[in-house]
């Protein structure tokens, strides 16, 4: 039953485990009135205990990797993850390094990747809509 109900008001927390901030201004812009993801219910949650889908972008570093863990258990059932940009899809430029772990689906599952360098913010909230087709259909 909640799997129906995100289609229509998904609350959105966004996480920055560590980056350049390029995929972070495209997600903050993605939410602006130009672009205007109310009109699907999107909004920005306060508290990942109101979130049904949390937003990860950047390297996801070793250090940021316990709160990224402790941020998704702390949201509540049903839950999903969008991963936006090639850091925090594959780790980017920083893969390989002693610091980071190799994208954010080694911590949390992800259930849509966002590609790009950084990815747009019509990209962005193609990713959400498709997660919402997805998730209505029971995919």
């Amino acid at each position: 039953m909640g799997e129906k109900l995100i289609r229509y008001s998904p609350w959105l927390i966004h996480f920055n485990t560590g980056a350049c901030n390029g995929c972070d201004i495209e997600v903050l812009a993605a939410l602006t009135p130009f672009f205007d993801p109310e009109r699907m219910g999107v909004k920005l949650a306060p508290n990942p205990r109101h979130a049904d889908i949390m937003v990860v972008t950047g390297a996801v570093t070793k250090k940021a990797a316990s709160r990224l863990k402790r941020l998704y258990e702390q949201m509540p059932s049903p839950k999903y993850v969008i991963a936006v940009g090639a850091c925090a899809i594959s780790g980017g430029v920083f893969a390989g390094s002693y610091s980071t772990v190799s994208g954010a689906d080694k911590v949390v599952p992800v259930d849509m990747y966002v590609p790009g360098c950084p990815p747009k913010p019509e990209a962005i909230l193609d990713g959400i809509v498709k997660l919402l087709l997805k998730v209505g259909r029971g995919g």
